[in-house]
Parts: structure tokens; sequence; C-alpha cells
């Protein structure tokens, strides 16, 4: 793994975790800037798709494991009302989630890219995977996945939590 790999790594777990963890009043930014940055790296990370082979195939199955990490993500982050603004709270199990995701994420890359190098090329080859560009698209669609997952459920919560917040304890 590249010494910018790690950095992105670490960012990306850091800011997840210092923008979610604990309790934090929901705002449009809670939405719209997590929507911003997976709409960036996509734009940055994706292009071009690699396509040939089984490597679409291999990028789908990421991205459902990223959804489902995203619902689950969401599923523990709890949202209420306090002094009349809607809240999010994510604790542990939101942190181990994005522990497990990224620490995953690093340590197939290393293992990929040092004693595990010929049982992944292997693989990759009876699997009709054409390389790393595969595998990397395929971690970066997990990563999208589990953002956009849980940001589309945290949307529909808050909405309907709003919806039924009476208008006097809004005041």
């Amino acid at each position: 793994m590249s010494a910018t790999q790690w950095i992105l790594s670490i960012v990306l777990l850091a800011w997840a975790l210092l923008r979610n963890l604990g309790t934090r009043e929901v705002t449009r930014s809670t939405f719209v800037l997590p929507l911003a940055l997976v709409g960036g790296a996509a734009a940055f990370f994706l292009v071009p798709l690699p396509t040939a082979g089984n490597d679409l195939d291999l990028v789908v199955a990421f991205g459902v494991v990223g959804a489902v990490l995203g619902l689950a993500a969401a599923a523990v982050t709890r949202l209420h009302h306090h002094q009349g603004r809607l809240h999010a709270t994510a604790g542990a199990g939101f942190a181990a989630l994005w522990i497990v995701m990224i620490g995953g994420r690093v340590l197939f890359a290393e293992w990929a890219t040092g004693s595990g190098a010929a049982a992944v090329g292997s693989f990759s080859r009876d699997h009709a995977i054409t390389g790393a560009d595969a595998w990397t698209a395929a971690f970066v669609v997990m990563a999208l996945a589990m953002v956009l997952a849980r940001t589309a459920v945290l949307v529909v919560r808050a909405r309907r939590a709003t919806a039924t917040v009476p208008a006097a304890a809004l005041a």
C-alpha cells in the first residue's frame, strides 16, 4: 500500500469518526457534505471504472457489502430531539463499523501487496478480475456505498422525526 493510500485511509477514518461520533445537531450539512464528498471521490477514483472480465461483478459485490455496512451504521445512529432541534448520536457501534471497514481494507491491501500477492493473483486470474484497479475500485465503491446508504436512511428518518414533532416542541 502506498503512502498516499495510507494517508487517504487514515483521513477517511478520522473524518468519519470526528464528524459523527457523539451527539451532533442535524443540519443540512449533515447530509450535503457526505454526498458532495462521495460525488467528488467517485469522480476522482472511479474514472475510468474497470469493467473488463468480472471486474464489475467485484465492484458491485463490494458495493453491496458497503451498503449493508451503511445500513448497520444508520441502525446504530440514534436520532432524537433536544431543545426543539433534531440531533444524531453515534457511538461505539458506529466507530466499530468504520474501523472494521477501513481496517479490513488496509489489511487486505497490505496482504495483497505482500505475502498474499500470489493468492490474490491466482484468485483474480481464476475469477477474471483484471488487476489492482478492479480491487481498488471495489474498495472505493464499498466506502461510497456505506456513506450513501447511511446518509439516505438518516435523511428519511430525519424527515419522519421532524414531521412527527408537535409545533409547540419546536418553538
